[in-house]
């Protein structure tokens, strides 16, 4: 498929720089985070805007990967406090606070492609990908406490989900910063790359996963996602077929198993 860039958009009926851009590159869609001047800081309008994006690549067949990265060198910075100080809302209102991606994900896997700063709301919104590709450099950290804040954006839930308890609590207690490495050796940075280099290694990440059947990516990560509500093994292993049945009944599973007896690559047509 050609490569192509569009914008949300790159610049508004004003000339002024959009929060957000996107492009598709192969089976990926890319999305900046693009408040570079404030290390990509959230404020209302990138929110909404990275909302919208994420809805949009959810929805395009030709988008089987995300990827999630931030412009001028950082991740994202968290939250704009400037913004807070000034009275704005981090949302809308209760249902784009409830249909946020923070809270509830996508359907297509998300891979954050970070580098330099992913701090306070940037961690919360890199744990809430399925996928994390780090510079060796980056630096990650939940410094809410130093403010007399609390990290409610969902880090305080999933980060001792994905890394040893006291660590975690250790990170969200002193509010101190932690290096990409240290993550990765506990298990929450899926891959390091060389600095400058996270987005292409995520990139390539994503590839590999493109390979792969779409329906049943998609069942596969909605299962694991899942499995934390499910109480217990016997309850997990019924619920989960009712995610499974439409990759398992769609005519890509033929495709896999006729491609995997021919041996050819398959050609995936439920995207």
């Amino acid at each position: 498929m050609t490569d192509t860039t569009d914008m949300i958009a790159s610049t508004d009926a004003n000339g002024t720089s959009a929060v957000v851009l996107t492009e598709i590159r192969g089976d990926a869609g890319i999305m900046t985070l693009n408040r570079p001047r404030v290390r990509n800081a959230l404020n209302l309008e990138l929110r909404e805007a990275m909302q919208s994006a994420l809805e949009s690549f959810d929805a395009e067949p030709s988008v089987a990967v995300i990827v999630l990265t931030g412009a001028g060198g950082n991740f994202c910075s968290g939250r704009d406090l400037r913004a807070v100080a000034a009275g704005e809302p981090m949302y809308s209102g209760r249902p784009a606070q409830l249909a946020a991606f923070t809270r509830v994900s996508v359907r297509k896997p998300v891979i954050a492609a970070i580098e330099g700063y992913a701090l306070a709301g940037g961690f919360e919104l890199a744990l809430s990908c399925d996928l994390l590709v780090a510079s060796r450099e980056a630096v990650f950290g939940l410094p809410e406490v130093r403010r007399n804040l609390v990290a409610i954006g969902g880090g305080l839930i999933r980060l001792p989900q994905r890394m040893p308890y006291h660590l975690a609590m250790q990170l969200v207690l002193t509010g101190e910063h932690v290096g990409a490495r240290r993550l990765a050796e506990a298990g929450v940075v899926t891959e390091l790359a060389e600095p400058g280099a996270a987005l292409e290694t995520a990139l390539a990440l994503a590839e590999r996963i493109a390979a792969n059947g779409p329906s049943a990516v998609r069942a596969s990560k909605e299962i694991v996602r899942r499995a934390f509500e499910w109480s217990g093994e016997s309850e997990a292993f019924d619920a989960q077929l009712a995610v499974a049945e439409p990759a398992l009944s769609s005519p890509d599973r033929e495709e896999g198993v006729r491609a995997f007896l021919e041996r050819r690559d398959p050609v995936w047509t439920d995207r």
